[in-house]
């Protein structure tokens, strides 16, 4: 908020660039949790800076500005692991980092030259204070949606290739069903359907992509064919659709020019802590009870029941 979200994105950027470098060099595993820590760090910078620029944007104008920003999450989330797949299956994976790093030194580059500064605070605020911030209702609700998204994203990469290992069904059936979920994401963010964000608020969106996520949690554990798997997959996507710009957007709303980094910051660290106990909760929930799914459906229910609590 202080130094400028342009300034600490570059930053991270230029980190980033640079750290996916010595990934090849990593010749054992304490060295390789050394890169990713490093790696952390700097992302730690770059994702909240982006989101609180384009969050300066949306909160000044369309919500589609949120959806446009998932769309490019998207296309990445469905290119950058095939195309990482196909060179490290070439035996290239050093290639895949040298990719990577070029990458973030071209869009460094547009960052530099296309991308103005929003609007940083340049000294303390009441309002922007961090326990301020913290106490945002709206803002933990949006925390609160990011978190189970991700669980529910951890327990999808974790358990759904057991799944279709349970149909007899290969890994690349695994990697297409993923696809699917984010094909169906990204249609919904760049097609005219976009107009949702503008005709509904965020809360409502983000409660009924909770429940469509829930309810392809209960297919993909009912489902006694793969045909459902494909049907549970597009109802994610959907789902994922109405949540992610969402929620973005409600972060965003709650944040002043003066916090919005500081909210950001807060928000992504839930969105993390999603993922990390997404990923460890299924592993254990399939090891005790064999029902991951049917599992993050009653939790991903139980988030839906506190959000609409909390909103009263």
């Amino acid at each position: 908020d202080r130094a400028g979200r342009r300034r600490v994105l570059l930053t991270g950027m230029a980190f980033v660039a640079v750290i996916v470098l010595l990934y090849p060099l990593a010749h054992n595993g304490w060295q390789l949790l050394g890169v990713r820590f490093l790696h952390g760090i700097a992302g730690g910078l770059m994702i909240p800076a982006a989101f609180a620029l384009i969050g300066d944007r949306s909160a000044r104008g369309s919500r589609k500005v949120m959806a446009y920003a998932g769309a490019a999450i998207g296309l990445s989330a469905i290119t950058g692991p095939a195309a990482g797949g196909i060179l490290a299956a070439r035996g290239e994976y050093e290639f895949v980092f040298l990719l990577t790093s070029a990458l973030f030194v071209v869009s460094f580059l547009l960052v530099y030259f296309f991308v103005s500064e929003g609007e940083a605070a340049r000294r303390p605020s009441t309002e922007g204070s961090l326990i301020s911030v913290i106490k945002n209702r709206s803002l933990l609700q949006a925390c609160l949606a990011a978190f189970a998204l991700m669980v529910s994203n951890g327990v999808l990469a974790f358990a759904l290739p057991i799944r279709t290992e349970e149909f007899g069904l290969s890994t690349a059936v695994t990697g297409m069903l993923l696809s699917i979920y984010g094909i169906t994401a990204l249609i919904v963010f760049i097609s005219p359907l976009n107009n949702i964000y503008q005709r509904f608020s965020s809360f409502p969106l983000v409660l009924t992509g909770l429940v469509l996520i829930a309810f392809s949690m209960i297919v993909l554990n009912v489902a006694a064919a793969a045909t459902f798997l494909y049907a549970a997959m597009i109802v994610y996507g959907i789902g994922f659709a109405f949540i992610f710009p969402s929620m973005n957007q409600m972060a965003a709303e709650a944040s002043g020019a003066e916090s919005r980094g500081k909210a950001f910051g807060i928000f992504y660290a839930c969105f993390s802590l999603g993922v990390v106990a997404g990923a460890a909760g299924a592993g254990l929930v399939t090891e005790s009870t064999g029902l991951p799914f049917l599992s993050t459906a009653f939790f991903l229910m139980g988030a839906v029941a506190i959000l609409a609590a909390s909103k009263k």
